[in-house]
């Protein structure tokens, strides 16, 4: 027999995307002292991953005879879905639970409103924007699904990855090129090597390169050659200037990074938001690899408090980066925006609100199961 657990962390992927959940292994670990907490993983070499970053208890469970046993045992309140892995369905089986989209980021990428959502009782979605997003992308969505809690890693405080400097930090911090074309926001293979070099080129700087996990172990031929260029380049300026710091930091935190850079260039992706969230008075450069401004700029509401890159003149960045390093005309447009994806929440809010929605549909399937066994109720079907 396993120890109670009451909620039930799922994840169903391989290694490379264990970063997925990992960022939420802190969070969980708080709910842990409140609610039992535990990860059933179907990879045992993802198990082994996540068991090196947490002591909760992880069930690895490969089939679906052994998940549903393993159901059957633990009897959970709640499952937390981090990704919309196709296993997921396997778990979704489960009719006596509560299922909970909680994700993994808050970006403007159209992967972050499927219709997927609909297999879920509830989503947890950071803000306003989460919510517009929902509404304009789907048809046939019940809104009252949609629950508001923020972003509770943007709680957590990990120790720093930087050496305190007093050179003006940049860094570059790229997406992934996705799944699918119309997910890919990668300025990796288009203009990454120009903006490490226009970066490299503001007096005074420290640049530091910072690639999305998935990045790492591309193998997608255009990225993986701008990535492993772009290496290089970090690496020569590195020797080139040994006092500058130039560094490439290929795992770890990002959150542990940001808080001490002094600006950021990155794509569509959650890293931008977490920066407007954090870094509300730093400036943002975001790219486009589309090369469609319009477009941009209603998908993509962070565009408007940012400077836009698509294609790079090298000087002309290095000018715009060097010019916004000392006076930052975006300021009072990101504190505007940061409202817009995280309404008013400040540092530890989100945790609250994690904490108070999980307790809440705890209660509640407590609730649903005893109207369902209650004389006459036979057959009645749990909603939420």
């Amino acid at each position: 027999m396993h120890a109670p657990v009451s909620v039930v962390a799922y994840f169903a992927d391989d290694p490379t995307r264990t970063y997925q959940l990992g960022q939420w292994l802190p969070v969980l670990e708080i709910l842990h002292e409140r609610h039992p907490v535990g990860i059933v993983v179907r990879d045992p070499a993802s198990a082994k991953v996540l068991a090196a970053r947490t002591s909760l208890p992880i069930f690895t469970v490969p089939t679906l005879t052994e998940l549903t046993g393993l159901y059957e045992e633990l009897d959970p309140d709640v499952v937390l879905y981090c990704n919309n892995s196709i296993l997921n369905f396997q778990s979704l089986i489960s009719g006596r639970t509560l299922h909970v989209h909680i994700n993994h980021g808050e970006s403007d990428k159209q992967s972050m409103a499927s219709n997927n959502a609909k297999a879920y009782d509830r989503v947890f979605v950071a803000g306003s924007a989460a919510v517009q997003r929902h509404a304009a992308g789907l048809l046939e969505f019940d809104p009252e699904r949609l629950v508001r809690i923020g972003r509770p890693q943007l709680d957590l405080r990990p120790d720093p990855l930087l050496e305190p400097s007093t050179r003006r930090t940049v860094l570059y911090a790229p997406t992934w090129e996705g799944d699918a074309a119309y997910n890919d926001y990668t300025s990796l293979d288009t203009v990454g090597r120009e903006v490490v070099l226009a970066v490299l080129a503001v007096p005074d700087v420290r640049l530091v390169y910072k690639p999305h996990p998935k990045v790492v172990t591309s193998t997608t031929p255009r990225v993986r050659e701008a990535h492993h260029d772009i290496l290089a380049l970090v690496d020569q300026a590195a020797r080139v200037d040994a006092r500058a710091g130039h560094r490439s930091i290929l795992s770890g935190d990002i959150l542990a990074i940001m808080p001490d850079c002094d600006a950021m260039v990155t794509d569509v992706s959650s890293v931008g938001l977490d920066w407007l969230y954090l870094r509300t008075d730093k400036p943002i450069f975001l790219t486009d690899r589309h090369h469609d401004a319009d477009r941009l700029r209603q998908e993509i509401p962070v565009s408007r408090c940012a400077d836009v890159i698509d294609d790079v003149d090298v000087a002309e960045l290095t000018a715009l980066i060097t010019a916004r390093l000392v006076h930052d005309e975006h300021h009072l447009a990101r504190v505007a925006m940061r409202h817009h994806y995280f309404d008013d929440l400040q540092v530890g809010d989100s945790t609250v609100r994690f904490l108070q929605a999980v307790s809440e549909l705890v209660l509640l399937r407590d609730r649903l199961l005893e109207e369902r066994s209650a004389p006459g109720a036979a057959g009645t079907a749990i909603t939420a």
